[in-house]
């Protein structure tokens, strides 16, 4: 049994083979059709197809006018991509506290961290649970403040209804190999602006805008650049593996549901262990499996005895020097940080598989 599974479908596989036959591996009309995928098939608002989820917070970041001397609030309880692409723009990650069993940014905890220098919010959907966005959204608007969503674990996920993808000015998701939906190494960034989302493509490739700065004569496309942009699209290779991949999401969704939905109610009321928070008001993608556990060591050490691997998957990144150091006023990270841990949810796991975990998580630690 393993802890993560990446989801390769033979028709990933035929459309990767027929684009490398083309000759065209470079961002081109498949970049374009993945684009137009996401948007009808998942009803993501203006997707930006990028080579990396991380290089969609960057970008979400960029156009969103960050720069150097600003403020982003955002959870600590996150991959430590989320608080580097702040970095990478000047500006400095204010880390605001957790609700201890969502894992997710509290609304609540922001108003405090906000100063003359703030610019944007950047919640962290952990696990693929949505996070409290009317709050947080309701919050930025009152101190006209860009959230950019960081949805890497959250694909498919749904909020009051709505997809998240189309809740947010930016909404960033990762289709790294272990995703939900991989493209190999992949992103998206979705704008729910039309400007901002004729930026995002301008600035994905360098800030040269691939439809309106035609070639010349010469062979080079005219362009003057007035803003910096990066290398940052993702490839017709890529988006062939995400085209393939993109019928089977449903299934792997719900294969993910199932599995939590048992977890859910074969765990429930187990000494030293306690379940994160379920709302009906939104559905989670499940990526992640969290449990809040009392001497996880003995944990961890118990289940890697009975053959089921666990994982923290992150731990809090304000930790890391280069992001400040621990914050002592996060009460509730601290807390969810020292309890914390994840079984395995993926679709490579068969019925016995799960009744295995469940089984070893019963025999107790």
């Amino acid at each position: 049994m393993n802890f993560f599974h990446t989801r390769i479908s033979p028709q990933a596989i035929e459309f990767a083979q027929a684009a490398l036959s083309s000759g065209f591996v470079s961002e081109g009309k498949l970049v374009r059709q993945f684009e137009g995928e996401l948007s009808s098939q998942l009803g993501l608002i203006g997707p930006v197809a990028l080579n990396s989820g991380s290089s969609a917070l960057h970008l979400g970041l960029v156009v969103a006018g960050v720069g150097a001397g600003d403020e982003v609030i955002l959870p600590a309880q996150t991959f430590v991509a989320s608080g580097l692409s702040i970095v990478m723009c000047g500006a400095k990650p204010v880390f605001a506290d957790i609700q201890r069993y969502s894992g997710n940014l509290d609304p609540g905890a922001i108003r405090a961290k906000i100063t003359p220098r703030t610019k944007a919010i950047m919640p962290v959907h952990w696990g693929g649970y949505p996070c409290d966005m009317d709050e947080l959204n309701a919050v930025a608007g009152e101190h006209g403040l860009a959230v950019i969503e960081d949805a890497a674990h959250a694909l498919g996920a749904t909020y009051k209804g709505r997809p998240v993808g189309a809740l947010s000015r930016f909404t960033a998701f990762s289709f790294q190999a272990i995703k939900h939906l991989t493209t190999g190494d992949g992103g998206a960034l979705c704008c729910l602006g039309d400007a901002d989302r004729e930026e995002a493509r301008r600035r994905r490739w360098f800030g040269i805008d691939r439809v309106r700065d035609v070639a010349t004569i010469l062979g080079e496309r005219e362009y003057d650049l007035e803003t910096v942009g990066f290398k940052y699209h993702l490839n017709d290779v890529a988006a062939a593996i995400g085209l393939g991949n993109l019928p089977g999401l449903p299934l792997a969704l719900a294969r993910h549901r199932a599995i939590a939905a048992r977890y859910r109610n074969e765990l429930r009321s187990i000494p030293g262990l306690d379940l994160l928070e379920c709302r009906p008001d939104r559905n989670g993608s499940w990526w992640l499996f969290t449990v809040l556990v009392e001497r996880r060591e003995d944990f961890v050490r118990a289940l890697s005895g009975r053959d089921v691997p666990t994982s923290v998957v992150h731990l809090r990144i304000d930790r890391n020097r280069v992001l400040g150091g621990v914050q002592s006023d996060l009460v509730n990270q601290g807390w969810f940080n020292d309890r914390q841990v994840a079984l395995p949810v993926h679709v490579g796991l068969c019925d016995e598989d799960v009744e295995q975990v469940i089984c070893a998580v019963r025999a107790g630690w």
